[in-house]
């Protein structure tokens, strides 16, 4: 039963817009899976402790038996599934290391007419593919300011208007980068499934690309340590602009969320505010002075922002000051600077 397969690069490569299967339980499928996989498991989270179960008392030969009689009365209908999926086109089919369940899966396909592909060594050899990656030499420049300096925006504009080749970190961890990130933004998505878009991100820049300068952390998401030690030698264009609308930005970002919520994200930085200061500003958020508590949180990030950026000797800075929060002219000062850059 066991088909030949096709290794991670190609089988990556072929998959795209085409009906991608995972077919592990709903548990691991959560905890990481390739983007835009499918989840057809073979075996419900039950079932596969069930058949863990049976293997280890009861040997190889029984699990696999007792797998079969949970599989068989679903093969009808996955055929039939896949087949309305599939729109008459390669699937392409991947297990934890390319074993009995892809196998079975892949072979059951085949049998009834679809042409199907498995993946060798399953997800686990794709995650080997994604960590290589990483470890790989990238060619980028960060883009960093202070707090409220609106550097996500300014990226956004960029991409979305074609200007540069774009990496936004914020958007893959849906998460701000701060103590405030989680204010408006989605539910995180496990590492392994934030690692796996990135890398999908990685390989299709050819040019050299502009990222956020950010901490390693993004909400509990972690860039890569690979990719984060290359973070800390890649030159940074350093956007610098008035406090005052840095606060605007601020008010923007946060002004209109519940005072429960932004004490919440407070008290998370309360130890290095300190108790007197973190008691003020909970005081100014219950009296509705958020304004006063912006520009207090500003000034904090402001130290921390200063303090990191000195220990950043190996990196290249290069400082591009404006009058104003306009979109539109600071992204173009960037990209300006972003291809004197890269022709030197």
């Amino acid at each position: 039963m066991k088909g030949e397969g096709l290794d991670a690069n190609t089988f990556i490569s072929l998959s795209q817009n085409r009906l991608l299967i995972d077919v592990r339980s709903p548990v691991e499928y959560k905890k990481g899976h390739i983007p835009g996989a499918v989840n057809i498991p073979l075996f419900e989270n039950d079932e596969r402790a069930e058949i863990g179960t049976l293997y280890k008392l009861k040997g190889r030969q029984i699990a696999i038996d007792r797998g079969y009689e949970l599989v068989a009365p679903k093969l009808d209908y996955w055929v039939k599934q896949v087949r309305e999926m599939s729109q008459e086109q390669a699937v392409f089919v991947y297990c934890f290391r390319g074993g009995m369940r892809s196998n079975s899966f892949t072979w059951l396909l085949n049998q009834n007419g679809i042409d199907a592909k498995l993946l060798t060594g399953g997800y686990k050899s794709y995650r080997q593919t994604v960590i290589r990656l990483f470890e790989t030499p990238q060619r980028f420049v960060l883009l960093g300011g202070a707090t409220g300096s609106r550097k996500t925006d300014i990226l956004r504009y960029i991409s979305e208007n074609n200007l540069l080749p774009v990496i936004d970190l914020e958007q893959l961890a849906h998460h701000k980068g701060s103590a405030f990130g989680t204010i408006g933004e989605r539910e995180q998505l496990p590492q392994q499934i934030f690692e796996n878009m990135l890398y999908n991100c990685l390989q299709l820049q050819k040019n050299v690309f502009l990222m956020e300068d950010e901490a390693m952390s993004i909400g509990y998401n972690k860039i890569p340590y690979p990719l984060w030690l290359q973070m800390k030698k890649a030159p940074i264009i350093k956007l610098v602009i008035p406090f005052e609308l840095r606060v605007k930005k601020i008010m923007s970002d946060y002004g209109n969320a519940s005072v429960d919520e932004l004490k919440t994200c407070l008290l998370r930085i309360g130890d290095q505010l300190g108790g007197q200061l973190t008691k003020e500003c909970i005081e100014e958020l219950d009296n509705g002075r958020i304004n006063s508590v912006a520009r207090t949180i500003l000034n904090y990030y402001d130290k921390a922002y200063a303090f990191q950026h000195e220990k950043k000797k190996d990196n290249t800075f290069i400082i591009v000051e404006s009058g104003t929060d306009n979109l539109e002219e600071n992204a173009e000062r960037i990209v300006k600077v972003f291809k004197e850059l890269c022709r030197t």
